[in-house]
């Protein structure tokens, strides 16, 4: 599963972006450390919105993803 673009480009604000591949299961991750102590995520049909502190990000859903998730600072998206 690939990084939606506009999460590409997140890790400048200090979050970080991973991609793990299990066997049969694909996982984005994105840690926003403590910048993320606030993070909520909304999905709206295939459109996730993810807000934490003042910043905002809107991304379409990879077509593959079947949960997105907000825990602990951490932006989840899997297969």
């Amino acid at each position: 599963m690939k990084v939606p673009e506009s999460l590409q480009n997140v890790d400048h604000s200090g979050a970080v972006v991973r991609t793990i591949e299990y066997d049969d299961v694909s996982v984005i991750a994105i840690d926003f450390g403590h910048a993320g102590d606030d993070l909520a995520v909304d999905v709206i049909g295939s459109t996730a919105i993810v807000v934490t502190g003042d910043e905002q990000f809107e991304f379409e859903l990879p077509p593959e993803a079947s949960d997105v998730s907000a825990r602990n600072g951490v932006l989840t998206i899997e297969e």
